[in-house]
């Protein structure tokens, strides 16, 4: 049920999309991400960007006329 103390838990307010992982979650799925390969260069975007654009595509969908 969903409580005043649940409700603050769960909040998605001061994300800058609702499909943003939480600081929360982020630290249940941290660890499971494998680590960047040590050679080539170095990633543009953290793992937790690439979740939240995986994330925010499968929610919202992705027009068909923007798929290369």
């Amino acid at each position: 049920m969903w409580t005043p103390t649940t409700r603050r838990q769960h909040s998605r307010a001061g994300l800058r999309y609702e499909t943003d992982l939480t600081d929360a979650e982020w630290a249940v799925i941290a660890p499971l991400m494998p680590e960047p390969a040590p050679c080539g260069s170095p990633p543009v975007w953290t793992t937790r960007e690439v979740l939240n654009a995986i994330f925010y595509v499968l929610r919202g969908g992705i027009a068909w006329r923007l798929i290369p």
